[in-house]
């Protein structure tokens, strides 16, 4: 018997499987608004046999996009759309999850492929916020320090993009938390130098996490899971760090958090990663076990092997991979295959199932 393959329940939602996609930025949207991009895209994660679907992060306000050309979730005429995508992936098996974000200070730059740099007000871009007035780096936005009124309104907007993802047919919340976007920042002493309520202490710099979490759990029916993405430390001296993780995560449990999934990294362009196969694991296991609530593990997995002693080691109960499924969206199908057991092949492509 497979532990990847084996199903995994959260609350009342069952993955036939513990193989996600992680949420993965398309910059393909206008206005923010879902494309028949998007449709295929996650679509094809699922007929592809993946267990539960992340959608990219999508912004729960119009300021916090990381580009003009992000998912978005801010507005009522969102959903239709969504909804479209996420009765097609549930369609197939799968779990449809939404990944809510807003990016602070690391806002309003340009798509990957036309390279680094700001894109101004008069080019469709913005004034980007974040927890003090510090930019990430030379070449991103500076940015405005919030004020409690800002603060106030990203709350309220995670709990409303939250009200929108259940119309729009989302099974799983997750909250983004990690990767220097702007919960992160408030995280990290690295980007956060403010001495009021949300800043100086952990306890004052977890706040708007957990704020955050809460507004989202208590829109969130109780038969549905919450999960919140971390970055486990920031790879930079005098930053987040996995003890501050494990801190997080039991407070995150206490508030209804289903799973943390853990990643790392994103805060500042001075960390030092040293990335190979499997670098994040260590910090799900810890994570796992000190907090304990269920993780998912994502990073350089790209082998089924590998993912299957994950999960059968318990470093994680989920497996989540982006890079690899790009290259071969079949990759669940493929990887059940190796490791002998039937993987959830659609009936139409039943005629291109290896035999064991």
């Amino acid at each position: 018997m497979s532990a990847l393959f084996s199903p995994f329940t959260l609350r009342a939602v069952t993955l036939r499987n513990r193989i996600g996609v992680s949420p993965m930025c398309q910059y393909s949207s206008v206005d923010g608004f879902a494309t028949d991009w998007h449709l295929v895209h996650l679509g094809g994660f699922a007929t592809g046999g993946a267990g539960l679907v992340i959608s990219e992060a999508t912004a729960v306000l119009p300021e916090g996009r990381i580009s003009p050309h992000d998912l978005g979730i801010w507005q009522d005429a969102h959903v239709p759309m969504l909804r479209r995508i996420t009765d097609f992936v549930r369609a197939q098996g799968a779990v449809p999850a939404i990944q809510l974000a807003h990016a602070g200070r690391k806002a309003s730059t340009k798509r990957p492929w036309e390279g680094q740099g700001v894109v101004p007000p008069e080019d469709d871009g913005w004034q980007v916020v974040g927890p003090d007035d510090v930019a990430y780096s030379a070449s991103y936005p500076q940015p405005r320090a919030m004020t409690e009124a800002d603060i106030a309104r990203v709350i309220e907007a995670f709990a409303t993009a939250a009200r929108r993802a259940l119309d729009a047919g989302f099974v799983v919340a997750e909250v983004h938390a990690a990767h220097g976007y702007l919960l992160h920042q408030f995280l990290s002493p690295l980007a956060n130098s403010r001495n009021d309520a949300w800043g100086g202490s952990l306890t004052h710099r977890m706040r708007l996490t957990l704020e955050v979490a809460r507004a989202v759990r208590a829109v969130w029916p109780d038969d549905l899971p919450v999960i919140v993405r971390l970055s486990a430390t920031d790879w930079a001296e005098g930053g987040w760090n996995i003890e501050d993780s494990v801190t997080l995560s039991r407070e995150l449990s206490a508030l209804g958090v289903d799973c943390i999934d853990v990643s790392s990294g994103g805060l500042t362009a001075a960390q030092q990663i040293d990335v190979k196969p499997l670098y994040q694991v260590p910090f799900a296991r810890r994570v796992r076990a000190e907090a304990a609530l269920p993780t998912a593990a994502v990073g350089l997995i790209t082998e089924p092997q590998e993912a299957e002693q994950i999960v059968r080691d318990g470093d994680a109960d989920l497996v989540l991979l982006a890079r690899e499924l790009l290259r071969n969206p079949r990759w669940p199908l493929e990887a059940a295959h190796q490791l002998g057991v039937d993987g959830p092949w659609p009936d139409q492509y039943l005629r291109a199932r290896r035999r064991r």
